[in-house]
């Protein structure tokens, strides 16, 4: 199984019926495909669809329907559609569930740097910090080291998205939590020890006497 099937399989086992939930863009629409048999949860994503469904097959997509940035989606039946005013609306309200979203680095506090590298051309922060700052849970999914480098840092060098911690981040390697404002283990993922983790892992992480591994 590869890493982002890993993540997305992991993330999809914290939905609960009936959430409203945000996936992000990358590894957090793969979430989708992977929705417990039976249960029923609404997507959303913030240029406008309530209702996303699975990545289309090849050859299935529809130009006019797309996630937030601009990859193809499919629509359930039900699925709504409306402008960006609804959409911030429903996330700056508190209306949605969870969100689960992409990062590029993440602190042993759980502050998130998301949106930009300086000196680098981004097109803009997009709904991100809405999303950390609106949503009831925030989960991160990412690949838990780039270029040889651990994305789990002690501190982020790079600019934060919110002022408001995440609740969980899962990554090829690892769920971690965040109690008290400290990383904190809580599973490993299948084949990996935990020394593998902490030696990929910059930020100081607090592990319990258990540590058990990811059900996908």
């Amino acid at each position: 199984m590869d890493a982002q099937t890993i993540i997305a399989r992991r993330i999809a086992r914290e939905l609960k019926p009936g959430m409203l939930v945000n996936l992000g863009i990358g590894i957090p629409t793969m979430v989708a495909n992977f929705v417990p048999a039976g249960m029923n949860v609404f997507f959303q994503s913030e240029n406008g669809l309530i209702g996303t469904g699975p990545v289309p097959e090849e050859g299935m997509a529809h130009a006019t329907l797309t996630d937030a940035g601009g990859r193809p989606v499919t629509a359930l039946p039900g699925a709504s559609t409306f402008d960006s005013a609804m959409s911030f609306g429903l996330i700056r309200g508190g209306h949605v569930d969870m969100t689960v979203l992409g990062a590029l680095q993440v602190d042993a506090h759980g502050l998130l740097a998301n949106w930009m590298i300086p000196g680098k051309m981004v097109p803009g922060m997009g709904g991100a910090m809405d999303l950390v700052s609106g949503a009831k849970r925030v989960i991160v999914a990412m690949q838990h080291s780039a270029k040889g480098k651990s994305k789990i840092v002690a501190k982020c060098n790079l600019p934060l998205t919110s002022a408001r911690p995440i609740d969980l981040v899962v990554t090829d390697m690892a769920v971690i939590a965040f109690p008290g404002g400290k990383a904190t283990l809580q599973e490993t993922a299948p084949g990996v020890t935990v020394a593998e983790v902490l030696a990929v892992t910059e930020a100081e992480l607090a592990i319990p006497d258990k540590v058990p591994e990811m059900k996908l």
